[in-house]
């Protein structure tokens, strides 16, 4: 019989999200950018909008959060994490906020971290 671990985290399409979050983000040239903190979900369509990348600081002191569209991410089996199309320069600019300073996600936010990396907001 199976784990009901394993059926509960992670299935070979679907993984849970306590498993998403601290995921390690890797940019091409694989050098690590930051770790998933957090993912925000529709309430409605159930759909994941935005990770928010953890990045900067030192050990998490001090780092901020940088909403990335979930369509940026790219799971890499290899590195054991996501891979994004991004260098920390451009990243150091996107929309981000500080910890105690959650933004308000609405669709003016969403068009604004979506245009930012060229990406048409979907809702």
């Amino acid at each position: 019989m199976a784990s009901t671990d394993i059926a509960t985290d992670e299935t070979t399409r679907l993984i849970a999200s306590n498993k998403v979050e601290g995921t390690s983000v890797y940019n091409r040239e694989g050098e690590k950018l930051g770790s998933i903190y957090n993912f925000m979900v529709d309430k409605r369509s159930g759909q994941v909008e935005y990770a928010a990348l953890q990045f900067g600081g030192f050990f998490g002191l001090g780092s901020d959060y940088y909403p990335l569209p979930w369509n940026v991410l790219d799971y890499d089996v290899q590195q054991g994490g996501y891979v994004v199309n991004l260098d920390k320069a451009v990243l150091e600019k996107a929309p981000h906020y500080a910890s105690g300073s959650e933004p308000t996600y609405d669709r003016d936010y969403g068009r604004e971290v979506h245009g930012y990396y060229g990406i048409p907001y979907p809702y």
